[in-house]
């Protein structure tokens, strides 16, 4: 699955491109994107370096990175380009995001928490999908406290459990039907969402830093 955006700017300085979109996206840092329609100097597949809140102005003797911290910009995604710088401009063409599954856990690393055994074919079924969304969920909740993850890689042992008990909440919570919750010998309780343990586990929500 793909993710495409319409662009509205672009800029170009120190070698640096920036290209905001038209619309809030979810590319992250690291992430690879095709930049097209623009131009030649944009154009092309490229790692996304910085998904900056404030206008990029160059970078300093040391090579990092400078912002206008009183010009807050939306949309916007930095990556290296080298080339002649660019003021900033309206520009048109797309930025294309590849989904890329979040692999931090397996559906057996979840049945294995549970303690429930072996697991018939829609059981297993069921697990492979909570894999799948605890995945997807928690590398997400991460993302959004200012965490830059890989999706290959869970990135710490205290991730990949909590990662591991929010899909068995989830395959826990599949409602009042009587088979699924007497599996493992559980009752079907009320959902208890993020946990304060879960939360802890992953570290989320991230407390601000000056």
């Amino acid at each position: 699955m793909t993710q495409v955006y319409q662009v509205a700017h672009k800029t170009l300085i120190d070698n640096y491109a920036v290209i905001e979109t038209l619309t809030p996206n979810e590319v992250y840092v690291g992430a690879s994107i095709v930049v097209a329609g623009v131009d030649a100097t944009f154009n092309g597949t490229v790692n996304v370096v910085d998904v900056p809140e404030y206008l990029f102005i160059g970078v300093d003797s040391y090579g990092d990175l400078l912002f206008n911290y009183e010009v807050p910009v939306p949309f916007q995604i930095l990556y290296a380009k080298t080339a002649d710088n660019v003021t900033r401009t309206t520009a048109t063409g797309t930025v294309t995001l590849g989904t890329i599954p979040c692999t931090w856990v397996t559906a057996g690393q979840i049945e294995d928490w549970l303690g429930i055994g072996t697991a018939s074919a829609l059981d297993t079924t069921f697990l492979t999908q909570c894999a799948s969304a605890t995945n997807d969920f928690c590398f997400q909740r991460r993302l959004e406290s200012g965490y830059i993850d890989q999706k290959g890689t869970s990135p710490s042992n205290s991730v990949t459990l909590g990662t591991i008990a929010y899909g068995g909440f989830l395959y826990r919570q599949r409602g009042a039907v009587t088979d699924f919750a007497s599996f493992d010998g559980l009752p079907a309780g009320n959902s208890v969402g993020l946990s304060p343990m879960i939360k802890q586990l992953l570290g989320i929500p991230r407390p601000q830093v000056a």
